[in-house]
């Protein structure tokens, strides 16, 4: 359920634009994010930051992408989200020394502390491949390939999901090995 509530305003976005512009779809972007942050809160009563922090880059660059007829703005969005990503997270883990996935899922997964610390360097790497991508697609192709790739793109986080799922369960507590 989280997962579709989660994708459904970069579908919005993808239909609005095959039957509009990308005005029209950076419109329906945001009306979807702000639905989608409302049904969030609505659900766990809470905002997790990821979210607080899409929803005002979707608004302002969005607003700025309509206010100033420049698709640009709507385009970098996500160039400028993964690198804030990237950063948070080597900056926490460089200065602060904390590990934010740790503190995130740490009361859901006990896992050795190299286990974390290889999760929290795989999220930089692929924050900063996917800014990269992003940049070169928004720079280097047509509006309409960087609408497919969005959509598309969204199947780069799953496979980095699955691929740390199986990482993870290698070091996850085997069951009954409390009781021995």
């Amino acid at each position: 359920m989280k997962f579709i509530i989660d994708f459904f305003p970069i579908l919005l976005f993808f239909v609005a634009y095959k039957m509009g512009d990308i005005y029209t779809a950076t419109a329906v972007l945001m009306g979807a994010t702000v639905l989608q942050t409302a049904l969030i809160y609505k659900m766990d009563g809470k905002l997790q930051a990821m979210h607080k922090i899409t929803l005002v880059l979707v608004l302002g660059f969005g607003a700025l992408t309509l206010g100033l007829h420049d698709e640009r703005f709507i385009k970098w969005k996500p160039t400028l989200l993964y690198t804030g990503l990237a950063i948070a997270l080597a900056v926490a883990h460089g200065l602060l020394k904390k590990n934010f996935l740790q503190m995130l899922l740490g009361q859901q997964l006990q896992l050795p502390q190299a286990v974390w610390h290889r999760m929290n360097i795989s999220w930089m790497v692929y924050c900063l491949f996917m800014a990269s991508l992003n940049a070169y697609v928004a720079h280097y192709v047509s509006t309409e390939e960087w609408v497919n790739f969005k959509l598309w793109g969204y199947l780069f986080p799953l496979v980095l999901i699955l691929g740390q799922g199986i990482y993870v369960s290698r070091h996850l507590p085997k069951d009954g090995a409390d009781s021995k």
